[in-house]
C-alpha cells in the first residue's frame, strides 16, 4: 500500500471514530438532559410530518378569506352538537364567522367531501384521543359527515363514545383523556403519572388515531384534577408545566413507538389549540375575545407560536413511528373570532373552545385533505 493510500485510510478512520465519538455524546446527553423551557427549540424536529404532500404546498401558511358557500352544515340540522359549542343556540346574531375558508398561499385545499371520506374509510375505526378540544374537533367531523350521511348509531359508556354511520361501516370514536398520561386515585390524592399510560390498551385496533393534549396541563387551584405529579420515583405537589409536558407527551410519543403498526394505522397529533384570553396578544385593548368578529388580517400572530408547540415538536420530531402533525395553531390564533365567548351557556367568557359550525370544520377539512 503506498503512502497516499495509507494516508486516506489513515484519514477516513478518523473521521469514523469522530463521527462515532459525537454519536456517543449526543446519546448520552439526550439520556440524562431534560431540556428547560427555552430549550425548546421547534427546528429540531428535523423528522415531522405537516401533510404537505398537497400539491408540494404547506398546507398550514395562508390567510382567512370570505367563503358563502360556508358553513356546509347547519347547526339546527346536527344533533351532535354539545350545547357549549352552538354558539347560535345562544344567541350569537353576527354570522360572518361562519363565511371564513382557510386559504394555503400556494395552492387550494381541497373543500370537504364527506362521501369520499367516508368512501376511504369504509369499514374503519377512527379515535379522537384527548380532551374537550378533541371532542370540538370530532362534533365537527361528526357532523360533517352526517350532513352526507344522516344514517347513524351513537353509543356512549364511560370515557368512551362512538358513532357508526351505518351504510358504510365507519365508526368514529371519542376517548377522552385529558393528559393522555395516567390520573391514578392513592392513599395521598388524586396523581398524575407522566410515565404511565394504562388506558392505551383502549386505542389499539383503530385504523386512524387522532391525538391531543395541552389545555389542562396549565390549569392551577380548583381547576387542576390532580393533587400530586409523580415521574419515576419522584413524587411532588407541582412541577414546570412546560416541563411535564414534555415528559407526558415523551411517554406518550413511547407508546405510538411501542404499539403502533404503520402499516394498519395513520397517527396524527392535532396542533395546539390557542385561547385568546389577552387582547394584547393581538394588538387590542380588549380583555378577552368577547365581542371579537372578524379574524386577524394576514398570516401571523402578533404574539408568536405558544412555547407549548415547541415543545410538542420536539417530542414528534424524536418519534420513530410516522405520526402527522395538523399543525392548526397559527391558522386558530387568527380567529379570534370563532371562539363561543359569551355565547356557550354557561355564565363565563369561553375563549378556549370554538364554536360549531366553525373553526374546527377546518382542522377537519385539513385532516380530509391528507387521505386524498
Amino acid at each position: 500500500m503506498d503512502f497516499c493510500c495509507q494516508r486516506r485510510c489513515l484519514t477516513l478512520t478518523g473521521v469514523i471514530f469522530l463521527l462515532h465519538l459525537h454519536l456517543f455524546f449526543a446519546v448520552t446527553l439526550a439520556k440524562t438532559q431534560v431540556p428547560l423551557s427555552s430549550s425548546y427549540n421547534i427546528s429540531s424536529a428535523s423528522r415531522l410530518f405537516r401533510g404537505r404532500g398537497l400539491l408540494g404546498c404547506d398546507l398550514y401558511k395562508g390567510k382567512w378569506v370570505v367563503d358563502n358557500s360556508n358553513p356546509i352544515y347547519a347547526a339546527s340540522s346536527c344533533p351532535f352538537i354539545d350545547s357549549e359549542f352552538d354558539c347560535l343556540k345562544h344567541g350569537r346574531s353576527d354570522t360572518q364567522y361562519l363565511k371564513y375558508s382557510w386559504q394555503p398561499d400556494s395552492c387550494n385545499l381541497p373543500r370537504f367531501n364527506g362521501l369520499d371520506l367516508l368512501s376511504k374509510w369504509k369499514g374503519k375505526k377512527v379515535m379522537f384521543v384527548g380532551d374537550s378540544l378533541s371532542e370540538n374537533m370530532w362534533e365537527s367531523l361528526a357532523c360533517l359527515l352526517h350532513e352526507s350521511a344522516p344514517k347513524t348509531t351513537r353509543q356512549h359508556m364511560d370515557s368512551l363514545t362512538s358513532l357508526t354511520f351505518q351504510d358504510y361501516g365507519v365508526t368514529l370514536y371519542l376517548y377522552r383523556s385529558t393528559y393522555l398520561v395516567d390520573i391514578v386515585k392513592e392513599n395521598i390524592g388524586r396523581v398524575l403519572k407522566l410515565d404511565s399510560i394504562q388506558g392505551g390498551d383502549a386505542w389499539k385496533g383503530m385504523d386512524v388515531l387522532v391525538f391531543n393534549s395541552w389545555h389542562w396541563w396549565t390549569h392551577t387551584g380548583r381547576l387542576q384534577p390532580w393533587d400530586y405529579v409523580q415521574y419515576g420515583s419522584t413524587l411532588s405537589k407541582d412541577m414546570d408545566r412546560l416541563e411535564a409536558y414534555f415528559k407526558g407527551m415523551t411517554t406518550w410519543a413511547r407508546w405510538v413507538d411501542l404499539n403502533v403498526n404503520p402499516s394498519k394505522t395513520k397517527v396524527f397529533f392535532q396542533g395546539i389549540s390557542p385561547s385568546h384570553y389577552k387582547g394584547k396578544e393581538w394588538g387590542s385593548s380588549s380583555k378577552n375575545c368577547n365581542g371579537e368578529v372578524k379574524p386577524i388580517e394576514g398570516s401571523t400572530y402578533p404574539a408568536g407560536l405558544p412555547e407549548a408547540q415547541g415543545v410538542l415538536k420536539k417530542v414528534l420530531g424524536n418519534l420513530q413511528k410516522p405520526v402527522y402533525l395538523l399543525d392548526i395553531t397559527t391558522l386558530s390564533q387568527l380567529r379570534k373570532d370563532a371562539h363561543p365567548s359569551s355565547y356557550g351557556g354557561g355564565s363565563g367568557v369561553d375563549c378556549s373552545h370554538w364554536c360549531l359550525p366553525g373553526l374546527p370544520d377546518t382542522w377537519n377539512q385539513l385532516l380530509y385533505a391528507t387521505f386524498i
